[in-house]
């Protein structure tokens, strides 16, 4: 598992900086740079709801395919720690995994 710190406080997965769901999926297979990556498992957060049957968790499953990435292996994330970028994102195209780094 990978340790996550998420700073998109706009999804309704992110809570305290961790994610609340049990898995991730990176998109951006053609990626030769972060920004032409987006976290996929992005959800707006509603004004007014709150994630209250989830729990945050720093260390979660990342499906990655973004193949030219140098910690994918096998289409998942073994970077030791990944951060997922994209303060104030509407829609997933306005995240972009920070680590992300080309082979």
């Amino acid at each position: 598992m990978t340790k996550l710190v998420c700073s998109v406080d706009t999804c309704a997965h992110n809570s305290d900086h961790y994610c609340c769901k049990g898995k991730i999926q990176i998109e951006g297979e053609r990626a030769e740079m972060a920004s032409s990556t987006c976290c996929a498992s992005f959800d707006e957060k509603k004004q007014g709801c709150k994630n209250s049957t989830e729990i945050p968790d720093e260390a979660l499953d990342v499906s990655c395919a973004a193949v030219k990435c140098m910690y994918n292996k096998n289409e998942m994330c073994h970077a030791g720690k990944i951060g997922i970028a994209g303060s104030g994102a509407r829609k997933m195209d306005q995240t972009e995994c920070a680590t992300f780094r080309m082979e």
